[in-house]
């Protein structure tokens, strides 16, 4: 396909309430676009850097350079027919795989459309709905947190999860698990605890928890090996896996029994695919995680999680959980159920609010082939 443009931009959009964990409080997102012109079409992709380097070493600043001066001139260089191409284009950048995910995430998009087949049905779903959990922030207080989880599952989430770390943990595992003991938990660290935490850590094991999310620190897969041997409850890896190699090295370590996939943090649907491929075949549940994205981002994720190992409640919930006001339309809703019907329509199946977008970006650029600059 020929590009013919691509348009990057800044947008700044303000949560409906912070969202706090182990890293601290998140207000307002700064959320990266990546809108690439093909040809008549037009596909969307969402960069998920945080506004600081705290999940990973990317952060919306460094994301944006990599992206105006690195990555976009190399994609606008080439005419790729598929979005498998964009590993090989972007070879020679090392890392920085949320901003590669952003423009690789909207060529899927594009070839899609052009195909005039569902994103999901592109990449291989299996799924015409997908079941959804909610992650809940560390609160000012229990009783507060007791009652976002009453309204959560009176919307019909499928799976709380909720972000722990010293201090927040067995008390509230203890206090949700006597008020519900029968509903789907699990906790959330982002790498809150260390190895000398493991006999606290083993008391999780009694509030029967369907996973515990990344305890120890965000690059290791030895120090969660030693502690899954010590717990019941299984170890779900997120930051420690970037790409396939990570999750044949944490599978074949005995390091978790879960994994979790964000398609930022490894680099788009191609690494994400076969991530999941790599799990599938070897038995390992898969799920969604979440970035705060916009509804551009959480399109992507819902297309990702109708991957047939994706059995476990991801991340994605309602746009209205999050924000007073989408940049899709429709919004995101969640059935009744607890599940989000699969969009029918040709790419990522959400439109882009074009006039909304605008009036929220703060910053933009445009790239364009070098032949078609004048």
């Amino acid at each position: 396909m020929r590009i013919d443009e691509i348009i990057l931009r800044e947008l700044h959009m303000p949560l409906l309430r912070p969202f706090q964990t182990s890293f601290g409080v998140t207000q307002n997102r700064r959320i990266l676009l990546a809108e690439i012109r093909s040809e008549g079409l037009i596909g969307w992709g969402e960069c998920t850097a945080g506004e600081h380097p705290f999940f990973s070493a990317e952060s919306t600043d460094s994301a944006w350079q990599i992206l105006c001066n690195e990555l976009a001139p190399m994609l606008a260089a080439e005419s790729p027919e598929h979005g498998g191409e964009c590993p090989r284009i972007f070879k020679a950048v090392r890392g920085n795989p949320m901003a590669k995910a952003a423009l690789e995430n909207a060529i899927w998009d594009l070839e899609a459309q052009r195909e005039g087949i569902p994103l999901a049905q592109l990449i291989g779903g299996v799924r015409d709905s997908v079941p959804c959990g909610v992650s809940l922030g560390i609160q000012s207080s229990i009783p507060e947190l007791m009652a976002i989880i009453e309204r959560e599952l009176e919307a019909g989430y499928r799976r709380i999860k909720l972000k722990c770390k010293l201090g927040w943990d067995v008390d509230v595992f203890e206090r949700v698990r006597n008020r519900w003991p029968q509903i789907l938990l699990s906790c959330d660290a982002n790498s809150a605890y260390r190895l000398h935490d493991q006999e606290h850590l083993e008391s999780f094991d009694e509030f029967d928890l369907l996973m515990i999310e990344q305890p120890l620190w965000h690059d290791d897969f030895y120090f969660h090996s030693m502690l899954q041997k010590r717990l019941r409850t299984p170890i779900c890896l997120d930051e420690s896996i970037r790409n396939r190699r990570d999750a044949l090295a944490a599978v074949e370590m005995e390091s978790c029994r879960i994994i979790n996939i964000k398609l930022g943090r490894v680099g788009g649907f191609s690494e994400a695919i076969a991530v999941h491929n790599a799990a599938l075949e070897r038995g390992i549940p898969v799920w969604c995680g979440g970035m705060l994205e916009s509804g551009i981002g959480r399109a992507h994720n819902i297309a990702l999680s109708t991957l047939e190992g994706f059995t476990l409640p991801g991340d994605v919930s309602a746009s209205a959980r999050y924000w007073a006001e989408d940049i899709v339309e429709p919004e995101v809703t969640v059935m009744r159920d607890g599940h989000i019907a699969i969009p029918d329509s040709p790419g990522r199946g959400y439109e882009a609010r074009t006039e909304l977008i605008d009036r929220l970006t703060v910053r933009k650029e445009t790239v364009r082939a070098v032949a078609l600059v004048v």
